[in-house]
């Protein structure tokens, strides 16, 4: 299966955990892509203002996994952007993950989970996955290696 892991990671967090679930996935069997969306201005904080540098395309895949950090509360502007203004064939499947420094998800992971998936909603997307890691949680690399686990499994 060619699965898009598509990710907005302004520290690096964001991306490490893309790794991971990419090494997971290929370890799988799956053929994998990572691929960054970029902002021309990480500090714009209206997603209907930004302006995407890299906004990876999405065709070519079976199956898309999202991942962003929270930013103030919310879904990342740049993440908003790209999922707002994605062009995509309705019916495909995803997962998708969030990164928050917070140690809990129901301090702004949980309702920015639920910005994602509307977003993804309204294009047709299926979110058949997610899961957030809590950067500032002591359980940290655990809750990776279980999204990696879990998601590995969950497209097959």
């Amino acid at each position: 299966m060619r699965i898009g892991i598509i990710v907005h990671s302004y520290t690096g967090n964001t991306y490490s955990v893309a790794q991971a679930i990419q090494e997971k996935l290929s370890a799988a069997g799956h053929s994998v892509s990572l691929e960054r969306i970029t902002a021309s201005d990480e500090e714009q904080r209206e997603s209907g203002k930004v302006q995407l540098i890299k906004k990876p395309e999405v065709d070519e895949y079976d199956v898309l996994i999202f991942g962003a950090p929270v930013r103030g509360f919310s879904l990342s502007p740049a993440m908003t952007a790209y999922l707002e203004r994605l062009k995509i064939q309705r019916g495909k499947k995803a997962a998708c993950f969030l990164t928050q420094f917070f140690p809990l998800p129901a301090m702004g992971g949980k309702s920015s989970m639920g910005q994602m998936k509307k977003l993804c909603s309204s294009k047709g997307i299926m979110v058949c996955g997610t899961g957030i890691v809590n950067w500032s949680n002591i359980n940290r690399k655990r809750r990776i290696t279980d999204i990696a686990d879990r998601f590995s499994v969950l497209f097959q």
